[in-house]
């Protein structure tokens, strides 16, 4: 069973997404919006922490452009439709809210 973990909360005014990583399985994939894309910014320990991982992770490209923030190589931006598309393909969905 697959979980996609979506997060969008900045990384740097709460843990959720240490709490996030801790429980984040193989099958699982994890979708950074809204103020959570700061967690892509280079040289930041989100960012290390994120990169050192070998998790799915998924960002949407329309809150990054807003945040001027670049998707690395290894998070795949996306847009709306691919983020239902994602949904439907995994078992549940998880919001940390």
């Amino acid at each position: 069973m697959s979980t996609l973990h979506v997060l969008s909360h900045s990384p740097f005014g709460d843990d959720r997404l240490t709490s996030c990583l801790r429980v984040i399985g193989s099958a699982d994939a994890l979708l950074l919006s809204g103020d959570a894309v700061y967690a892509l910014q280079p040289g930041t320990a989100p960012f290390t922490e994120l990169q050192s991982r070998q998790i799915k992770l998924f960002v949407l490209a329309e809150d990054m452009e807003a945040r001027a923030i670049e998707a690395p190589d290894w998070a795949i931006a996306i847009d709306y439709p691919a983020f239902v598309e994602l949904s439907i393909h995994h078992d549940k969905v998880n919001s940390w809210l």
